[in-house]
């Protein structure tokens, strides 16, 4: 079988290598060029994957990328796998999506199977996605070509969460296009689940974000409440996670970052106002999770304060940039917004990442585009009236910035296993 798959980053990277494994001969399209020929080459541009990885499929011939998307005429399915951000008003951003269909429709042949990846709202796929298929083709879907939804659920950072395993919920247009798009999954990943539309499996991947969504935003709030009665709310949740049954820990922290958790329930309350629903419980809790960053830098002034200094020219290194441990991703990453609000207070603002030595350019955050990591070493860190711990990568060495670093705000829990001097650290 032969597939394309449309977008090459950290959702269709993995799938396109993961197919080609199972035997499937996989275009992989992007509009980048820079990517394609990476990929051609055997490198890798995403952490977790390695160069070897890719070159074996590319030297099997089981995978190739490329930009043409006439090359849709010569496969049999095709998986769509773009971005979904948030526009400057918070609204679903489909475009990637309808620009992807509109390329690819000319060239879209009878009995082809499409399938959406991209975490969206209910009804684009057999609304937006098929109209724009249709309209460009002159075929029909359901019945000259099939379409069906199927919800990424990539973790990168994961050890556990390899591609094949995870299982894989899928809806059809109809029970045709359902039983096609079961039968491309089945090739490459061991448990499907088939659900009765397009619009359930769209809503499941929601559910799936917005229920994280919720939990953090409840942890952060209880951080905030507890801190004021002086308690730890780490120490809280590790007894809590005890209980064998009825809890499930989530974790607090400077602020949601990633490509789904700040972004997808916003999709489902957009959605949502068109039926004359309102989400209040959803949006309360975007409320509290964006509005995170702003309660860390005020503990951060509180400690420079303690310091008689102020967040006015004061040297603040924040230590880490990607959005969780471990990962070069930065999508909407907490960090920039951590730096834009020190910089506009008159900070003097750097970074440390291992895994992004350099900011790549950003929708929201292009005026940090270039800069580079720090240096890890004593004169550096030394450098800094304060350290703002925000993603707690672990290959740093903690015990090494205890002993160099002269205030630390911890918004991890980091630190909490190492020795630190009285006062130097603050939980955030």
């Amino acid at each position: 079988m032969k597939i394309a798959i449309v977008g090459l980053g950290y959702v269709g990277l993995p799938l396109s290598l993961q197919f080609a494994r199972c035997g499937a001969s996989v275009l992989g399209l992007d509009i980048d060029p820079s990517k394609v020929e990476a990929l051609n080459a055997g490198r890798s541009y995403i952490k977790h994957i390695t160069g070897a990885d890719i070159k074996a499929m590319v030297d099997k011939k089981a995978f190739s990328a490329s930009t043409d998307f006439a090359l849709v005429r010569e496969v049999s399915a095709v998986i769509i796998c773009v971005p979904t951000p948030l526009n400057k008003n918070r609204e679903p951003d489909i475009s990637y999506i309808t620009e992807t269909g509109k390329a690819m429709a000319p060239y879209l042949k009878k009995g082809t199977l499409v399938v959406l990846e991209s975490t969206t709202y209910p009804g684009t796929t057999d609304e937006d996605l098929r109209e724009v298929l249709e309209t460009g083709s002159g075929l029909k879907a359901g019945t000259d070509f099939h379409l069906a939804f199927s919800p990424e659920r990539e973790d990168p950072g994961n050890p556990q969460s390899v591609v094949a395993t995870i299982p894989k919920v899928v809806g059809g247009y109809s029970p045709a296009c359902l039983e096609k798009a079961v039968a491309l999954y089945s090739i490459a990943i061991k448990t499907l689940v088939p659900v009765s539309s397009c619009r359930v499996a769209e809503a499941t991947k929601l559910l799936e974000n917005t229920f994280r969504g919720v939990n953090i935003a409840l942890v952060n709030e209880l951080k905030v409440v507890y801190d004021a009665m002086g308690i730890d709310v780490w120490e809280v949740i590790n007894a809590a996670k005890t209980k064998p049954f009825g809890f499930m820990a989530f974790y607090p922290g400077p602020g949601l970052g990633g490509h789904c958790i700040p972004i997808d329930p916003f999709y489902l309350t957009w959605k949502a106002r068109e039926y004359g629903q309102h989400t209040r419980f959803i949006e309360l809790s975007g409320e509290i999770n964006t509005g995170m960053p702003e309660h860390v830098i005020h503990r951060l002034a509180d400690a420079l304060n303690d310091r008689s200094k102020s967040v006015k020219g004061s040297k603040v290194l924040v230590l880490g940039l990607a959005y969780k441990p471990n990962v070069d991703d930065d999508r909407e990453s907490p960090s920039y917004v951590l730096m834009d609000k020190l910089h506009h207070r008159g900070a003097l603002v750097s970074y440390y990442d291992p895994y992004v030595p350099v900011v790549r350019p950003t929708r929201e955050h292009p005026h940090w585009a270039g800069t580079k990591s720090i240096t890890w070493n004593r004169e550096s860190i030394q450098g800094f009236d304060a350290v703002l711990l925000a993603t707690n990568h672990a290959s740093v060495n903690y015990q090494e910035l205890a002993d160099w670093a002269q205030c630390i705000i911890d918004t991890r829990n980091a630190m909490v296993a190492i020795k630190t001097k009285p006062g130097q650290v603050k939980k955030a």
